[in-house]
């Protein structure tokens, strides 16, 4: 089902596992205003859905994940002299800066600009072989800021390569290489293998997923004796949950335990 509008995205739940389809192939589902927004609706609705542990965010076809932002409509909104007021609100809704459920990037063609961006803000990235990347927005003198999370990603040398040197690109195994990319598979292969990563998700103590999530990301740039006493507060809320009593049982019972997030 569309989140709003047109099919600008579609959006699907099944067995606690949301997939997110950005639809406009016409366009190498590039990202107007319109997608821009239904993005934001959609990853709310996945945040605030208690019945959604895991999301898979892909695009239609197997040209493109995402060509970025559509620049055909920037040019037009730019004859208007607002365009940065509509930007800041855009991309700050579309690209969250903390979902707390684990969510997966399955790149199946080109990903540039804005389209990287939105790869980059999932915790795991499946690439199909013939994917491409870049970071394109030094060529079109556009501004980078959210580029700053790459950094956390690959190291500082490959981050300016992919940066800098705008006018590039490069294949899903160079991603890979990287670091960026935690798997590269056949085309016809990708959303099967982001699949079987979320149905792996479906398994686990979801609220102890979530607290992992939160440390390593908030610890990164702590001191090491700082986020582990973070991480041990954050923790505190396993105790008295029936899953917390779950877990253990399921192992002592040689079963898959039943988690309910109780």
């Amino acid at each position: 089902m569309p989140i709003s509008g047109p099919d600008v995205l579609l959006y699907e739940k099944k067995n606690k596992i949301v997939t997110m389809t950005m639809n406009r192939p016409e366009r190498m589902n590039s990202l107007n205003t319109e997608l821009q927004d239904c993005l934001a609706d959609a990853w709310k609705n996945f945040e605030d859905d208690d019945d959604a542990w895991v999301a898979i965010l892909t695009g239609a076809g197997d040209k493109a994940f995402c060509a970025g932002q559509d620049l055909r409509e920037r040019a037009e909104i730019d004859k208007t002299g607002d365009f940065y007021k509509k930007r800041k609100r855009q991309i700050l809704n579309c690209a969250p800066p903390w979902i707390s459920k684990p969510t997966i990037a399955a790149i199946n063609g080109f990903a540039f600009a804005g389209g990287w961006m939105m790869a980059q803000i999932c915790d795991i990235r499946i690439a199909a072989e013939h994917a491409e990347m870049g970071i394109s927005e030094t060529r079109w003198n556009l501004g980078v800021s959210w580029a700053c999370d790459l950094t956390r990603q690959v190291n500082l040398g490959h981050a300016l390569e992919i940066v800098l040197w705008g006018d590039g690109r490069i294949n899903a195994r160079r991603a890979y290489e990287m670091g960026w990319v935690n798997r590269v598979v056949p085309k016809e292969k990708l959303m099967e293998e982001a699949m079987s990563w979320a149905e792996r998700m479906t398994y686990l103590g979801p609220r102890s997923v979530r607290n992992a999530k939160e440390i390593l990301y908030r610890c990164y740039y702590m001191p090491t004796e700082q986020g582990r006493r973070f991480g041990a507060a954050v923790e505190q809320n396993l105790q008295g949950m029936e899953d917390t009593l779950e877990g253990p049982r399921a192992f002592a019972e040689k079963r898959k335990p039943q988690f309910k997030d109780k």
